[in-house]
């Protein structure tokens, strides 16, 4: 099973951009489905989704055309690009892993990693 390490949070000014990063240990990196998910609040937010060959992502509604997954299995990394950020999206952000992409969509992950604080100011 991986273990998963995100960073690249911060405070950021509305309109301006970060990137997250989630590195994973082991060697089944790859064969993981892997997601973003946020937490403010009270409630907790799928935001992407990306298949293990990267080839399929999937975006919540209200991150649509701002935020990009990715990944780069050589280097056991996912990103999420986060751009034209709002203070509605200030959260805890996670990164998880599944192996069934449908199951991690719902947010049903076989792994979490710790979470990154992202502080969007008006």
């Amino acid at each position: 099973q991986v273990q998963l390490v995100e960073s690249g949070g911060g405070l950021v000014q509305a309109g301006g951009s970060l990137r997250l990063s989630c590195a994973a240990s082991g060697r089944t990196f790859s064969s993981y489905a892997m997601a973003w998910f946020r937490q403010a609040p009270g409630k907790r937010e799928f935001v992407a989704a990306i298949t293990w060959s990267g080839g399929s992502t999937n975006y919540a509604d209200s991150v649509k055309g701002r935020f990009t997954i990715s990944r780069d299995n050589a280097k056991n990394t996912v990103y999420l690009q986060m751009n034209s950020l709002k203070p509605e999206d200030t959260a805890v952000y996670y990164c998880a892993a599944g192996s069934h992409y449908s199951a991690l969509r719902a947010g049903a992950p076989e792994v979490w990693g710790q979470g990154t604080l992202v502080t969007v100011s008006s």
